[in-house]
């Protein structure tokens, strides 16, 4: 048996996507009401966070619900 058998990859798959989604609102909602308020690197923080909320929107599901217990 292998070690990853406990794992529940699609609650995984479901909270990485959720929490992917608060970052992408989190940044959003941080641009939009600092805008003019919040210095450069806030900016550059709120920004960041966007974007990687983004890409873990696109990864999770893929790695979580398909690629991963395909291998296990």
């Amino acid at each position: 048996m292998s070690n990853t058998a406990n794992i529940d990859y699609p609650d995984l798959a479901k909270y990485g996507t959720a929490a992917s989604a608060a970052m992408i609102c989190v940044g959003a909602a941080g641009t939009v009401l600092g805008s003019g308020v919040v210095s450069g690197w806030e900016a550059s923080m709120l920004f960041d966070l966007e974007i990687l909320g983004v890409l873990g929107i696109v990864v999770c599901p893929f790695l979580f619900g398909i690629l991963l217990p395909l291998i296990e």
